[in-house]
């Protein structure tokens, strides 16, 4: 197909705007989908994506539409909404040419929807704006038209008015993309450059590379280089992605499509990478697409600790899926080898470890997540922190700095004083605040990001009703009072409660640690002490009381003494056992900390 005939768009939305229903819509429209396959947020194929109400993938695929006489090939890339999975949203917006901005006319404008929307507007994408779920009783179309254009500067005329549950004010937006939604730019017969925004890993048939062309054309059998390895693949398969791999001939220039080279190393394809030819190589890699930075880090270790090497196999695996996904090899005294993994929120490390469970039967116990510090010795060095363990000796250091970042929160005004209470809880100071709308208030905070990864997002929501939402970028790192918080269980420290915290919290969270854990931890033949250590300090502690049996019930009469040797030989014996004695802690236990009230 010819290049002007090619709209390559994405759907933006916070989650739970109706961006899903949306693409099903369009799907019907263009008779992709026969009857028979339609189904509620077919895009959506995960069971954990329907499940929660979600998207956490990326999906790509193709439609063609009739629009006055001319045959059109529309590639619509589908976005997640959650600000955890912001980093898939980025490498769609790198592929497309315009977008669909899709607002609840209920809810109104949200933060998510706000900082995707300037990325998508640094990328020079044609914005079509979305007014969705207009039917609902409680929509306010003048209020949040009046919204959307402040935001966009447009009038309240180009503003499409849907509702996607019943197709309502849809067809007109297919036409929309067409007249508005430019052509994708590039020259046919320059050098091959495509660029890798998605991959998949197929057991039979190798890794599936989802590639967009800026340059060239590729054809099935052509010989072709990986950017970032230098690798070079024979081209097996190419062809368009619909709800099945459609293989063709060739994809050309501006098009959207799949590739399988037989690569059966999951380590060698890079989403973000670029496709050249080996004969006629570009002389660059295609630029504008950024690097994932993970922002909290936790230890994955394999329940038996025989499963180390499945584990390595499977993460590799999962990492072609979910390229913002990172992981490092690591030990801990407590559970034997394992990785560290960055993940981009606490919602990204709840959702891996469930597919791990669900796609790979793995099953991970998975440590107190943590963010990156930069710590300062008294040599001068600088040394990237992730985990507590990995700290110096407290002589060697010279000062610890945490990272920080720019919260944005949109709320409803009458839950402004609680959510201040919450930022200035969470060490934040205001940067500015305004009213979008009469009701509306945006805050800005200053945070550290170690105060949200926990449960700020939680808490946000439950004060708000639901109606706050949250986005974050980070700003850079700043000098703090960090203390390592360590947990003794028996008197042997476990270095995977360990935490860095905030001198000023610390106390606080250690008695709260300490309470938790003696909830979950078994009682055994022996008393379990369960103490929070800053240094050589004890800062709190709590005992996990023995199983005790009745040795003197047999005792019913005569001396004391008789009753006293019992006692003793009793004490010596627990004594000894408490010596060799070892504390299991359960996995409920690690989760605890992240649920802590």
């Amino acid at each position: 197909m010819e290049m002007k005939n090619i709209r390559n768009f994405c759907i933006i939305a916070h989650i739970d705007h109706g961006k899903s229903t949306l693409a099903d819509r369009l799907l019907e429209l263009t008779s992709t989908l026969g009857a028979r396959e339609m189904e509620n947020q077919v895009l959506d194929d995960m069971d954990l994506e329907k499940e929660k109400g979600i998207t956490i993938k990326s999906h790509a695929i193709q439609m063609s539409y009739s629009y006055k006489g001319e045959s059109y090939r529309l590639n619509l890339i589908d976005t997640p909404g959650h600000v955890d999975f912001s980093y898939e949203v980025s490498r769609s917006i790198a592929s497309c040419e315009g977008a669909l901005l899709v607002v609840d006319a209920s809810q109104g404008v949200q933060a998510q929807t706000i900082s995707n929307l300037y990325m998508a507007i640094d990328h020079g994408l044609e914005i079509i704006p979305v007014m969705n779920k207009i039917d609902m009783d409680s929509a306010q179309p003048e209020l949040v038209s009046d919204e959307i254009c402040d935001l966009l500067g447009c009038d309240p005329d180009d503003i499409f008015r849907v509702s996607a549950r019943t197709g309502e004010g849809v067809p007109p937006i297919l036409d929309a993309i067409v007249e508005k939604i430019p052509a994708p730019g590039g020259d046919p017969s320059a050098p091959l450059q495509a660029l890798i925004f998605d991959s998949v890993f197929n057991p039979f048939r190798g890794v599936i590379a989802y590639f967009k062309i800026k340059n060239g054309t590729v054809r099935k059998g052509q010989k072709v280089k990986f950017f970032a390895t230098g690798k070079e693949y024979d081209v097996e398969e190419i062809g368009a992605l619909k709800m099945k791999l459609i293989p063709e001939s060739e994809v050309g220039c501006g098009d959207v499509g799949y590739m399988i080279t037989g690569i059966k190393s999951a380590a060698e394809v890079k989403v973000g990478d670029t496709i050249t030819s080996v004969e006629t190589p570009c002389s660059e890699a295609i630029a504008g697409f950024e690097e994932v930075k993970p922002m909290v880090f936790a230890g994955m270790y394999p329940v038996q600790a025989d499963k180390f090497e499945e584990l390595r196999t499977v993460l590799e695996k999962f990492q072609l899926n979910d390229a913002s996904f990172v992981y490092e090899p690591e030990s801990s005294l407590a559970l034997g080898s394992g990785f560290r993994c960055g993940f981009l929120g606490l919602l990204h490390l709840e959702i891996v470890q469930e597919r791990l469970f669900r796609e790979f039967d793995m099953d991970v116990i998975t440590t107190v997540p943590n963010v990156q510090y930069k710590v300062y010795t008294t040599q001068g060095e600088v040394i990237d922190v992730h985990n507590p363990s990995g700290l110096p000796a407290p002589t060697l250091i010279d000062h610890i700095e945490e990272p920080f970042i720019r919260a944005q929160i949109i709320s409803k005004s009458e839950y402004f004083g609680p959510i201040m209470k919450l930022c200035l809880d969470r060490r934040g100071t205001l940067v500015s605040q305004h009213y979008i709308t009469a009701d509306r208030v945006e805050l800005n905070y200053d945070m550290p990001l170690s105060e949200i990864v926990f449960d700020f997002y939680d808490k946000l929501k439950t004060i708000s009703r639901g109606y706050a939402s949250f986005d974050y970028h980070i700003t850079g790192y700043r000098s703090a009072k960090l203390v390592k918080l360590d947990i003794l269980l028996n008197g042997d420290p476990a270095d995977a409660l360990s935490t860095l915290i905030h001198e000023d919290n610390a106390y606080s969270f250690g008695r709260r640690m300490c309470e938790k854990l003696k909830e979950l931890i078994p009682r055994q033949q022996f008393d379990i002490p369960i103490q929070a250590a800053i240094g050589a300090k004890i800062i709190a502690r709590e005992t996990v009381k023995q199983v005790r049996k009745d040795v003197i019930a047999k005792c019913y009469g005569g001396d004391v003494s008789r009753k006293r040797k019992l006692l003793e030989k009793q004490k010596e014996g627990k004594k000894r056992m408490r010596q060799i004695g070892t504390v299991q802690v359960p996995q409920s236990a690690f989760m605890a900390v992240l649920k802590l009230d």
